[in-house]
């Protein structure tokens, strides 16, 4: 692939990455401003032996932040051995899984943890995950088992940060519901098969929940903050998508019991393309969906009643220029959530990426208010080796 490096059976592949982030509203705190840099690398090293039968795979990730330096962070994305056996496959180490369909939120993803400093918005970067992980594909369909010795805490932006809660988290008053804290070991499952144009998804998580419940308390120093605190889930979830010529009809949900509660979400929608639109060779998408939580409005799930609408274009040229745009509206509260981004890449090994989200319309019980202050626009430079 382009921009990988071979010799036999070694591979390494990476990035660097200089970002700016730009906010258009003062922001909320004396210690945050209006703008800030940044730096990031990422690497992969993978290699291979015994007729490609047996793998390890490394990729640590860093970044250096101008402003926050809880931002300026590192993690081990992947660190994992792979052992393939006929239909089995055995992996042991620190991976990464993904789980969902649908474009705005993603429900059903509750393997690894969110890194939200890397991606406060969309919350689709994750931390590595300490794992044993069983596949085994067979003419029914592919089973997985997971094995999660150790919890990662989701990651939150200091008091200089942004975008970020007009009253910010402290991960030190970290709490769990369970007396083992971060060395409770959870489990996970899922069944996924292509049943003609379906594929599906089946999945079942038991453990430490990733998404914490923030409550008031005050930090060492007497001030105002949010603590983070972890309880136990169970939590069975579904997610399918069916493809139908241009139309992609996509649906994910969960049912979970926490705290001795009963609640279940859903988001689900359709997608067409316009193949060759306006006579290019592009293909332009539109997108609709629209998102349900039994439990209202709430902090950890902001789409609780809300519609998604986007467009989303890929140009099919030798630059692989991409953009997706859309909007969120939340049809209880009267809220708007804009969201852009668009890449394209401007030399052989050289991306450009922008970004942007703005917010309007927020009133101040909406879950997103605490953010609303914080519209930006991210731009970087990537280049791989």
């Amino acid at each position: 692939m382009p921009g990988a490096v071979r010799a036999g059976d070694f591979e390494l592949r990476g990035s660097i990455e200089p970002e700016l982030r730009v906010f258009s509203e003062s922001p909320s705190s004396r210690d945050q401003r209006d703008t800030t840099l940044s730096i990031s690398g990422e690497a992969t090293a993978k290699y291979l032996w015994d007729n490609d039968d047996q793998s390890f795979v490394f990729t640590p990730f860093a970044r250096l932040d101008q402003r926050d330096s809880r931002r300026s962070h590192w993690d081990i994305r992947e660190a994992r051995y792979a052992l393939y056996a006929g239909k089995w496959e055995f992996r042991l180490g620190i991976d990464k899984v993904f789980w969902g369909v649908t474009e705005a939120v993603h429900l059903v993803d509750v393997v690894n943890q969110t890194d939200l400093l890397e991606d406060p918005i969309k919350q689709e970067v994750k931390l590595g995950q300490p794992m044993l992980r069983i596949r085994t594909v067979q003419d029914f369909g592919t089973f997985d088992a997971f094995l999660l010795p150790y919890f990662r805490e989701r990651t939150f932006p200091g008091r200089s940060g942004r975008p970020a809660t007009d009253i910010p988290v402290d991960t030190h008053l970290a709490t769990y519901e369970s007396s083992a804290g971060d060395r409770h070991t959870d489990f996970a499952g899922r069944y996924s098969n292509t049943l003609g144009a379906i594929d599906l998804g089946l999945g079942y998580f038991q453990g430490t929940a990733r998404d914490p419940i923030l409550q008031p308390a005050l930090n060492g120093g007497g001030n105002l903050v949010l603590a983070p605190f972890y309880p136990q889930m169970k939590q069975a979830s579904l997610d399918l998508q069916a493809t139908v010529g241009a139309w992609l009809y996509k649906l994910e949900g969960f049912g979970r019991r926490e705290l001795g509660d009963n609640y279940a979400a859903a988001t689900g929608g359709i997608e067409y393309t316009f193949y060759g639109a306006f006579g290019s060779e592009g293909d332009l998408g539109t997108v609709v969906e629209y998102s349900y939580d039994s439990r209202g409005m709430n902090q950890r799930n902001p789409y609780q009643n809300d519609a998604f609408f986007a467009l989303r274009w890929g140009a099919n040229d030798t630059a692989s220029t991409s953009m997706l745009g859309g909007i969120a509206v939340d049809t209880e509260t009267g809220a708007l959530g804009f969201r852009f981004r668009g890449e394209r890449r401007i030399a052989e090994d050289y991306r450009l990426s922008i970004e942007a989200y703005a917010f309007s319309h927020v009133p101040p019980r909406d879950p997103v208010y605490s953010v609303a202050d914080d519209d930006y626009v991210q731009i970087g430079i990537a280049r791989f080796f």
